[in-house]
């Protein structure tokens, strides 16, 4: 950009502190380097953005998601501390570290707006969904602390009379500190005499800052007898392994695969201490048609086997030696598990069951009267004779019609009911699947996501290629901590309440989420909506607490306020939402949209929402100006690109060969995300490898096809996926660091990991890939794709700035429909 422009757009920034407008540049702000170079006159004379608008628009113009990222991280230098009410954190795609002062740190609780609308009306003009998405087990990292356990002994934790709300920052103490009063509802409450304190002259308890519940945003409770079912303290939890031994299974290698690591697994089982041993008791079957059980006690000299035939009435056939303690039966255990590759290595079995090996967990941990978790490893539509037997019903000719909404939902009601039977009990259920063809994710998925379990996915098996990224989900899958037999309750003040919620769980009433199994990364998204005014004043505020049995069987309660500031005006409301939360509510929302309505419906929900959030924004919080510009609020600058990643991915606009499988098992996955798996799921990062000379990342570019070079190698991760692009022209002496190989063409396609070779680069680009693994949820298995290779095909549908192959709009077009719709709500 020439000297004289820039000039001009310095004179221009009065009126402009707040808002971003392309045709006039933004001032300059805390951490933002300057305006968007490119053309001055998009949003010249008001048109609609026909062809000669988009020849103008230059993609450098437009707001820039690295740009955003990468000043956050700029201005991110002081530890985020939590005290101060309504302040929105850093972006998930900064490191900080957090200092909890009696709000709970971000990594357990996300706003989409810091500051909430005062009335219903406002909130409803402005169209911001007014939602939270709360990760209630995160993991902290290593220098912070995790929530501290308070033990009140015998009266057990101290809560509001009226609204239950337990004790936390929010509740003023009054009268000498004989009564507390309620940041809730307002009701005064008496302090039992073993918790009376004296004040301080500030009205504060002489003990707030030695009591977590006093001071801090985030604790746990120990809970009492009270807190548990029936009135009697919880066993400690199993966890049973039911293993498909079907020909395709054994034919994968699977079951050789299994067998073989659960051996080391059993090491591994959680453990609230990591000194002591874990109470997690096991228990081990095998099926096809019929279901296999075994007796593991520790005195036998050999397994034994029991086969149950009769699948329509399923009952374990063993209570005593089935669900056993690892260290006493650890040899009867390994012989078992050297065995069943031999029972089984030639079967001609083809057809499975898959209702009955559910319902098999089930009444096992019944019978022994715990809590648990299965682990089930199967392969095949259930098509066999039994309960829950489904049929092939994949049919592409539905997708894009009025019926395509059929293919979410399940076949009929037997696991739906069997679903609520299971988190009746606390059985969680974590499915890895081994598909070759349909086997209906929709339907069999059901059961993993309503008991807060997940869904393991290896479509086409292959030990060589496959086996790496199967043993490492299922360690982590193994070892992750996790509570059992767990409710979630969401408490606000009065004039707001929690109406939706999103993710993996159950609901048998309209309050509580039932989690048969909560583990550390699973996120629940909740909606809130007002019942009455807001005050300035007070704030809004929201206390989320979990009861559940921890994995060493202690009933316990872990709580996380939030506090978030009142406002008024819509500019106060437009100045603090976060756009990766309000884009992580916008696709949850829509991936159960899609169980009542065409996908199309949907998207444009989506399209009209954002275009009204963001009209309401220029009409009533930014100066006139020609409505030739599209003017966007400073932290929603980046809706318009991240909704259209929303509005192209697979659920809501498959590309020709995406099978309806993988669509049910995103839409499953995805509702219950955090917003830093989203954030990446939607806009993946894009690092160029040209220079790995120091221990920083590159810095990410643009996700788009004009920014690659065909001289240079770039690493693409969504969370899922893991790609390693090698342009065509690369050099050699790169090859030659990186692979081994001095050209191109002898680049080998197939491999899953580097070769590991003694130089600089390859090592820290090896420490790049391990630590992308070791920050997600899902070990992703490396893709290497060599320029105009049809391998590239894939790696292109990542590319979310550019056009898609199934038609979704590339970002620029995208933002010229946007303002165009912006337009007409405004005309």
């Amino acid at each position: 950009m020439a000297n004289s422009s820039k000039k001009s757009i310095l004179h221009d920034i009065g009126p402009l502190r707040e808002k971003t407008s392309y045709g006039q540049v933004r001032g300059p702000q805390p951490g933002y380097p300057g305006p968007y170079s490119g053309p001055q006159n998009y949003g010249g004379p008001a048109q609609a953005p026909g062809p000669a608008a988009q020849k103008r628009l230059d993609p450098d113009a437009i707001p820039s998601p690295i740009q955003v990222i990468e000043d956050d991280k700029a201005k991110s230098t002081e530890p985020f501390t939590t005290g101060v009410r309504g302040q929105a954190p850093p972006l998930v795609t900064t490191t900080f570290s957090v200092r909890d002062q009696g709000n709970a740190s971000p990594r357990f609780v996300r706003c989409t707006a810091y500051n909430m609308p005062c009335t219903a009306d406002m909130a409803k003009q402005s169209q911001v969904p007014l939602a939270a998405v709360i990760k209630p087990l995160a993991i902290l990292p290593p220098d912070e602390t995790p929530p501290y356990v308070v033990d009140h002994g015998e009266p057990g934790p101290i809560r509001c009379n009226r609204c239950k709300a337990y004790m936390c920052p929010y509740m003023q103490f009054i009268e000498g500190g004989r009564r507390f009063q309620c940041g809730f509802c307002s009701c005064v409450t008496e302090v039992p005499p073993h918790y009376f304190q004296h004040l301080d002259h500030t009205g504060k308890r002489v003990d707030c800052y030695d009591r977590p519940e006093l001071s801090l945003g985030s604790y746990e409770f120990l809970a009492t007898v009270d807190y548990c079912k029936n009135n009697k303290l919880p066993q400690p939890p199993a966890f049973i392994f039911l293993i498909d031994v079907s020909y395709n299974a054994v034919k994968s290698g699977m079951v050789n695969i299994v067998c073989q690591e659960l051996k080391t697994l059993l090491d591994y089982l959680p453990r609230e201490n990591p000194e002591a041993d874990s109470v997690v008791r096991v228990g081990f079957v095998t099926y096809n048609k019929v279901l296999h059980f075994y007796n593991v006690k520790g005195s036998l000299a050999q397994p034994q086997m029991l086969v149950v035939s009769d699948v329509s009435d399923m009952f374990v056939p063993l209570l005593d030696g089935f669900l056993v303690n690892v260290n006493e039966s650890r040899q009867v255990i390994e012989s078992l598990l050297d065995q069943i590759p031999d029972m089984f290595a030639d079967t001609r079995e083809t057809e499975t069951v898959f209702g009955p090996v559910i319902q098999a967990g089930l009444e096992a941990l019944k019978a022994a009267d715990c809590a648990g978790k299965l682990f089930i490893f199967h392969t095949s539509l259930p098509i066999a004779e039994a309960p829950g037997k489904l049929k092939n019903r994949e049919d592409k000719k539905l997708v894009g019609t009025d019926k395509e909404k059929s293919l979410f939902q399940p076949q009929g009601s037997f696991y739906n009911t069997l679903a609520k039977d299971c988190v009746a009990q606390g059985c969680c259920v974590d499915l890895f699947l081994f598909p070759n063809q349909y086997v209906d994710m929709t339907t069999l998925g059901v059961v993993p996501v309503s008991t807060g379990g997940s869904v393991y996915k290896y479509t086409y098996f292959q030990a060589a290629t496959d086996q790496e990224r199967f043993l490492n989900d299922l360690r982590r899958d193994v070892e992750k901590p996790m509570g059992f037999d767990a409710v979630m309750r969401v408490r606000t003040s009065t004039g707001i309440r929690a109406t939706d919620f999103f993710g993996s769980f159950f609901m048998s009433n309209t309050t509580d989420v039932e989690l048969a199994g909560l583990d550390c990364d699973k996120a629940i998204t909740v909606e809130f909506k007002h019942d009455d005014k807001l005050s300035e004043d007070t704030g809004a505020l929201m206390q989320c607490a979990v009861l559940y049995t921890s994995c060493s069987g202690q009933r316990r309660l872990r709580v996380h306020n939030m506090a978030v500031n009142c406002c008024s005006q819509l500019a106060d409301l437009y100045r603090n939402c976060e756009t990766d939360t309000i884009i992580n509510y916008f696709s949850k929302f829509a991936f159960r949209g899609v169980l009542n309505h065409p996908t199309k419906t949907v998207r444009d929900t989506l399209v009209n929402q954002c275009a009204q959030i963001l009209a309401c924004y220029r009409k009533n919080c930014a100066s006139p100006s020609s409505a030739g510009q599209l003017i966007l609020p400073e932290c929603m600058k980046l809706l318009p690109v991240y909704l259209n990643c929303v509005l192209k991915s697979d659920v809501l606009l498959p590309a020709a060969d995406v099978s309806l499988d993988d669509r049910a098992y995103l839409r499953q996955f995805i509702s219950s995300m955090d917003v830093t798996e989203t954030h990446v799921f939607f806009y993946p990062q894009l690092l160029p490898l040209t220079n790995l000379d120091s221990s920083s990342l590159p810095v990410a570019i643009r996700a788009s096809e004009e920014r690659l070079s065909k001289g240079g190698v770039y690493i693409l991760e969504t969370g899922l996926h893991l790609f390693l692009w090698v342009g065509a022209s690369v050099q050699q002496e790169l090859l030659q660091n990186l692979f081994g190989t001095p050209s191109f063409s002898q680049i080998d396609a197939s491999m899953t990991s580097l070769p590991v070779l003694d130089n600089p680069f390859s090592k820290r680009l090896r420490e790049i890939i391990s630590n992308f693994r070791a920050q997600r949820p899902r070990y992703m298995k490396l893709m290497v794709v060599k320029q105009e290779d049809h391998s590239e095909l894939i790696f292109r549908h990542f590319l979310v700035e550019d056009k898609s192959a199934s038609g979704g709009a590339s970002y620029v077009d995208f933002l010229c429909h946007m303002h165009k719709e912006i337009r007409q709500l405004l005309s």
